[in-house]
C-alpha cells in the first residue's frame, strides 16, 4: 500500500501543461493545486474517498473579511477549477462526486474586533452553502436560498440530515437501510432525525 501510495503522489510525471492547469510552481496557487492533483490521481486509481485539506484555516475570517477572502479564493479557484476540468476531460467526472465545502455559514453583520478595516463575520449555523458537481449532480441547479439579509435558509432549506441522507443515495445507499447497532440502538448517519433525499439536485 506505502508503494502504490508512493506513486500515487509523485505528481513529476505530470506534464507541463498539467501542472500549469493546476497552478503548480506558482504563487499563490502551488500548495493547494499540489493537493488538487494528488486528488485527480488517488482518484483515477480507483481510492473511493478523497478529501482535501487547504493548511491552515483560511476561510475562518473573523477578521479581515475583504482581504482574507480574496487571498483564499485567489489560493483555491484555479486549483479547483483545474481539477472539474482535468476529472472531465479524464472521464472521470460522471463516476466522482465533487463535494465543496467551506468552513461554516457567515453572520450577515460585521464583528468589529478592531475597527471597520478590521471587520470580519462570526459563525452562523442558520444559512450557509456548499457546492457539488459530477455524478448524479443536476448541473447549474441552485437550491434553496436565505432570507434577504443571508441570516437564515428560508427557502427550501436542507438539513444536515436532508444532505446525509442525499449524500448516501448518490453513493448508492439506503439511508433507511444504513445503520450501526450499539446497545440496541440502531445507529445512523440521519440519527433519529427526519430526513429526505433532496431529489431536486439529482440528474
Amino acid at each position: 500500500m506505502q508503494l502504490e501510495a508512493s506513486d500515487a503522489l509523485d505528481i513529476s510525471k505530470e506534464s507541463k501543461a498539467t501542472l500549469e492547469l493546476y497552478g503548480i510552481g506558482q504563487e499563490p496557487t502551488d500548495s493547494y493545486g499540489r493537493r488538487c492533483l494528488m486528488a485527480r490521481r488517488l482518484v483515477e486509481r480507483g481510492v473511493r474517498f478523497v478529501q482535501l485539506y487547504i493548511n491552515s484555516q483560511i476561510w475562518d475570517n473573523h477578521t479581515y473579511l475583504e482581504s482574507g477572502m480574496r487571498a483564499a479564493s485567489q489560493r483555491t479557484d484555479q486549483p479547483t477549477a483545474a481539477l472539474l476540468q482535468d476529472l472531465k476531460q479524464r472521464g472521470l467526472f460522471d463516476s466522482t462526486l465533487v463535494i465543496w465545502g467551506g468552513e461554516f455559514g457567515r453572520m450577515p453583520i460585521a464583528q468589529l474586533d478592531g475597527g471597520p478595516q478590521s471587520a470580519g463575520r462570526d459563525h452562523n449555523p442558520r444559512g450557509f452553502s456548499i457546492w457539488m458537481a459530477g455524478a448524479g449532480i443536476k448541473p447549474g441547479t441552485v437550491y434553496g436560498a436565505t432570507d434577504e439579509l443571508g441570516y437564515e435558509a428560508v427557502d427550501k432549506p436542507v438539513s444536515v440530515t436532508d444532505w446525509h441522507a442525499t449524500l448516501l443515495h448518490l453513493l448508492g445507499l439506503n439511508y433507511q437501510e444504513l445503520f450501526f447497532e450499539q446497545n440496541g440502538l440502531k445507529e445512523k448517519l440521519t440519527s433519529v432525525f427526519e430526513a429526505r433525499v433532496v431529489k431536486e439536485i439529482l440528474a
